[in-house]
């Protein structure tokens, strides 16, 4: 069933920015996190969903119900934004009681939702304290107690866990999950942080300079980008210069810098094209040294670099074109992997992506 219906939104903020014809469907209990550069558009578009700004054109359906022109108290949705906006004269409590006072939901009631929630979010400790000398996970934890008070139908989240540091959103992560099925939510989630929107998210939209560009699951978005600036957004190294030699209902015969490559032919390529990117993923690319695969593609290289990359590492083969890929520790030290060392890279015909230019 689907909780929320975006059609042709559109917005102008001064001459300076605007959001163009935004057309969306969030299914009820997703979670859909808009992802996008800083500037994008995303939490104008965020205050649109929620009411705090009236578009000047196009429909906002909530729940199958028009809310375009209501404002944010009739529209039965929970809003947190990133710095959390919590009310100083109050302690926690008061804060997550706020409201549920204002719409005269009866004491018991409060009463039984506040233990709820408590229990739910582990914050027992916090209720009766200020909010200026809780830390930024604990701020969070409130303001979302307060954010989902009222049995919101959706959660719209801006930037939730970027003033927290890494252990602290990391944690909070896995627990945003778990609250996420408890309460069986429709969540809107805003973020310029690929990591919270592959760890959270069942699609993704990305927004670029007031539109939204593409749709689709975490998978799609970060394997099968539809453009160039989506591909350089989300980190796609592996762009290759190639040329279409043949192109049939099911497959792609491409020349990549003299080599012969096929892959599966994507349902909407145009077969007119010739000049296009061939894009890999680092993580879809094997290395090793006659090793034994199942991947069609094999090329051989000499390794130019290998760089530490926390718990992994970044190694860079020149294979008579550049290619990017990671490895673990274990894996530098049993192939030996070093500056100079000769090495075969293997990838599959369904890794690869091809794009337009």
């Amino acid at each position: 069933m689907r909780m929320i219906r975006i059609e042709k939104l559109g917005n102008t903020w001064g001459d300076t920015f605007s959001l163009k014809d935004i057309s969306l469907d969030v299914e009820e209990g997703e979670y859909f996190v808009i992802l996008g550069p800083t500037g994008a558009g995303k939490t104008l578009l965020l205050e649109l969903i929620a009411g705090i700004y009236y578009p000047e054109r196009g429909h906002i359906m909530i729940d199958g119900e028009d809310k375009t022109s209501r404002p944010p108290e009739r529209r039965n949705i929970g809003f947190m934004y990133q710095d959390y906006s919590l009310f100083p004269h109050m302690d926690a409590k008061g804060n997550i009681e706020y409201g549920m006072r204002v719409r005269g939901i009866d004491p018991e009631e409060r009463g039984r939702r506040l233990e709820e929630l408590v229990g739910l979010l582990d914050i027992s400790s916090l209720l009766h304290r200020d909010v200026t000398t809780l830390s930024g996970g604990e701020q969070q934890k409130v303001a979302m107690a307060r954010a989902l008070a009222c049995y919101p139908k959706v959660l719209l989240l801006d930037e939730p866990f970027s003033a927290l540091d890494e252990r602290t959103k990391s944690r909070l992560i896995h627990e945003m999950k778990a609250l996420h099925h408890h309460e069986r939510l429709t969540v809107v989630h805003v973020t310029h942080s690929q990591e919270e929107a592959l760890q959270l998210a069942d699609r993704i939209a990305i927004m670029m300079d007031g539109r939204i560009v593409q749709v689709g699951t975490p998978s799609e978005i970060f394997s099968r980008p539809s453009s160039m600036d989506i591909a350089d957004f989300v980190k796609v190294e592996n762009i290759w210069k190639a040329r279409v030699n043949e192109c049939t209902h099911d497959t792609l015969t491409l020349d990549l810098y003299g080599y012969e490559v096929r892959m599966a032919r994507p349902e909407q390529f145009d077969c007119t094209e010739r000049e296009v990117r061939l894009l890999i993923r680092p993580e879809d690319i094997v290395v090793g040294s006659g090793a034994r695969t199942s991947a069609r593609n094999r090329f051989h290289g000499v390794i130019t670099a290998v760089e530490q990359r926390g718990f992994y590492h970044v190694v860079r083969i020149d294979c008579g074109f550049p290619v990017v890929t990671v490895v673990t520790k274990n894996s530098v030290e049993e192939l030996r992997l070093e500056v100079g060392a000769s090495v075969d890279i293997f990838f599959k015909t369904t890794a690869l992506h091809v794009v337009s230019v």
